[in-house]
């Protein structure tokens, strides 16, 4: 709170220069992750993630990388929508209310920033109904999604394995999905040597 961020980036870079140079000076967030791992276990980021002389893991193993994803944009609209009325059925707003009530916590905090947190205890203060509270957690949700989307997008070497509305799964291209009954696991076998 005295020295701000910036120093804490620049004590980061002295223990782990390459991770501080992937974050930007004032992103609090990854700043005090990257320190806390490295203060807990005297490991830094980087020989985590296998960026280090070592490789770590990636090193050490054939690793194949997977993602399973709807081949429809509108498929996986309709499965957050399904998800979110059953949070919402099973007392999220209860869970909101409840913290709310505590007294200590604040909408600001990190764990409380979260997709549909925030929306939730924004209606319990009064600052939005019912309905447009449930649409912008939708809204906030499906945004969440779009940019785990495209971080994945540029993971090298990630293969796709597309699912149709059932969830079953062809090939990794959407093309390839035709009444398939393959689940994505019987799919994801096919990368094994």
């Amino acid at each position: 709170a005295r020295r701000g961020w910036p120093y804490l980036h620049r004590k980061l870079a002295k223990a782990d220069p390459e991770r501080a140079a992937e974050i930007h000076p004032n992103h609090s967030q990854r700043i005090s992750r990257a320190l806390e791992v490295y203060l807990a276990t005297g490991i830094t980021m980087s020989q985590w993630q296998g960026q280090s002389p070592g490789g770590g893991i990636r090193g050490e193993w054939d690793v194949i990388q997977l993602a399973i994803a709807p081949a429809e944009r509108a498929v996986l609209h309709r499965r957050i929508e399904e998800r979110l009325d059953q949070m919402l059925a099973a007392d999220f707003l209860g869970e909101v209310r409840h913290l709310r009530q505590r007294g200590d916590l604040n909408p600001e905090l990190p764990a409380l920033r979260a997709v549909g947190y925030r929306q939730l205890w924004a209606h319990l203060n009064g600052e939005c109904d019912w309905e447009e509270a449930r649409r912008r957690c939708l809204a906030a949700t499906r945004q969440l999604a779009k940019r785990q989307l495209t971080w994945l997008r540029g993971w090298p070497e990630l293969r796709w394995i597309y699912t149709d509305e059932a969830g079953r799964a062809a090939a990794a291209t959407p093309e390839a999905l035709q009444n398939s009954p393959r689940t994505p696991l019987e799919v994801a076998l096919d990368y094994l040597p």
